[in-house]
């Protein structure tokens, strides 16, 4: 083989070399990234309900079902958690307020009823609403504490949910109460997977327990925080 066809073979080599690298790199391009999993943004809408019917009463509330709904007000969370609009609340401190979670994937898909899809779904979430340091209304003497009640009446298949120990969070009811003014709140709605056959030792005045995580087994799937500042007077 002389000279000149070695000099050939060369070039042929290397531009075959270039060729493979190329394509290589156009097929790694090409293919499609991976979609990332768990939640990219949520939102938690609060909606002001009111009527002679609706009242606060130990743990929970009475008159829902025929309340008047009001003004509401829209807390956007980014992918962290953190609060991107209306993460600092003025609220009525004698006002009852429904609380609206919900949620979307990084496919842009709402995924807030994926976790009420039915019963046996339901029954490993919980929400809470932890910090703040409040009051609760059982503690209270004259009923003006603060209430977190989580409320669906149906999952998300249509099924009918059966009493307290079977409720979720993704709608629920709140009130901060007067003995819980002034001072701002730091707070986080938090939505946790629980283990097998916590979510029934759950009771209503569990919902803000600083020892939440230790008394009832499991993992966050949200947490979203914003501050809560009330008074008599006073509107989101």
């Amino acid at each position: 083989m002389n000279k000149k066809t070695t000099n050939k073979l060369g070039v042929f080599v290397m531009l075959l070399g270039f060729t493979v690298v190329g394509f290589s790199s156009c097929s790694n391009d090409d293919e499609p990234q991976p979609i990332k999993e768990g939640i990219e943004k949520a939102e938690l809408t609060l909606t002001e309900i009111s009527g002679e019917a609706v009242y606060p009463h130990g743990d929970h509330f009475h008159g829902l079902n025929g309340g008047v709904e009001g003004e509401k007000v829209v807390i956007a969370f980014d992918e962290d958690g953190v609060a991107t609009k209306n993460g600092h609340l003025h609220l009525e401190a004698d006002a009852v307020y429904k609380i609206e979670l919900k949620a979307w994937d990084y496919e842009g898909k709402e995924v807030q009823n994926t976790f009420i899809e039915n019963k046996a779904v339901a029954n490993s979430y919980k929400a809470f609403l932890v910090g703040g340091n409040f009051k609760l209304n059982t503690d209270s003497e004259t009923e003006e504490g603060a209430i977190f009640q989580p409320r669906e009446q149906t999952y998300a298949d249509g099924s009918a949910v059966d009493g307290k120990y079977d409720t979720t969070g993704i709608l629920s009811y709140f009130i901060v109460g007067h003995e819980n003014e002034s001072s701002t709140k730091e707070v986080t709605y938090v939505l946790r997977k629980l283990n097998e056959g916590v979510k029934a030792q759950i009771e209503r005045t569990d919902w803000n327990r600083e020892d939440y995580k230790t008394a009832f087994a499991g993992e966050n799937i949200l947490e979203l925080k914003f501050e809560i500042h009330a008074e008599h007077g006073h509107d989101h």
